[in-house]
């Protein structure tokens, strides 16, 4: 599966209703940090961070861009507090097949086909799916088209009822993991899609057999698993999930690559004996 466009994602507008300020004092309620250690983290005082948050004080773009650096908002959130504050946006949203990004598509795409025979792919803030490996193909085998176009979700071919969910074997727990995941994510960033997302995966029916099933053999894994059935066997995977250090654009910094090893020695002799 070759690397496509993704779907249309929000695009960066200030609320009409709120300055700088406010948003400013959003985030740094959401991170738990105190105006003075804000202050002290940005080389800045608590009077002039009040100041900010109450709307008494314009911030310089500097500024704006220096807290929002140390309370790790998200890129495209960062646009929208220079919009709030009155200066224009820093950071572009580059379309994913732009030519730009060519480099880009052709690293992600050697990253996860060297990962073969190892499922890895790569999605976007809201899960939708740019690119996957040949792994993930075979995972998806037999997943309705309905699912499948005209942009996969990851997130609905895992849970859906006619997606992965019948045959993940341990389908309560991944599916708490999920979740989880999820609602960390919308802790942390402002999306709307995102959440829309949730309440719709969360929604989806979990039959009352799914999961609870332990393997014959009492395994010790170092994470937590998704046990998949796979043409009558049973695959363990445990994933990792990589992003960009310091990306300038809000595409790449919201882009994912999430790769799924091994847990267990006959999920890897499985895999490797298919490409031999």
């Amino acid at each position: 599966m070759t690397i496509v466009a993704s779907g249309p994602a929000a695009s960066t507008v200030a609320p009409a209703d709120k300055g700088v300020g406010p948003l400013l004092r959003a985030w740094r309620e959401r991170r738990r940090v105190s105006q003075l250690e804000l202050a002290l983290r940005a080389d800045s005082s608590a009077r002039h961070i009040s100041f900010v948050e109450t709307g008494r004080s314009r911030p310089s773009e500097e500024m704006v861009l220096r807290l929002a650096e140390h309370l790790e908002v998200p890129v495209r959130e960062r646009n929208a507090l220079l919009l709030a504050a009155g200066y224009a946006p820093r950071y572009p949203e580059t379309p994913l097949d732009d030519p730009a990004l060519g480099a880009l598509r052709d690293g992600m795409e050697r990253l996860i086909q060297g990962y073969e025979p190892y499922p890895a792919l790569v999605v976007d803030a809201v899960y939708t799916v740019v690119a996957a490996n040949r792994g993930i193909t075979m995972l998806l085998d037999g997943v309705p088209e309905s699912l499948m176009a005209p942009a996969p979700n990851a997130m609905r071919l895992t849970l859906h009822p006619e997606g992965l969910a019948p045959r993940i074997r341990n389908l309560r727990e991944w599916r708490g993991h999920l979740l989880a995941q999820m609602e960390r994510q919308i802790a942390l960033h402002r999306s709307d899609a995102l959440r829309e997302l949730y309440e719709e995966v969360a929604a989806y029916p979990v039959p009352q057999e799914a999961g609870g099933d332990e393997p014959a053999e009492s395994v010790a894994y170092f994470a937590l698993p998704m046990r998949i059935e796979h043409e009558g066997r049973i695959l363990s995977f445990v994933s990792s999930i990589s992003t960009f250090n310091t990306p300038m654009d809000v595409t790449v910094a919201e882009l994912a690559i999430e790769t799924f090893l091994p847990a267990d020695p006959a999920t890897a002799k499985y895999l490797h004996a298919l490409v031999m």
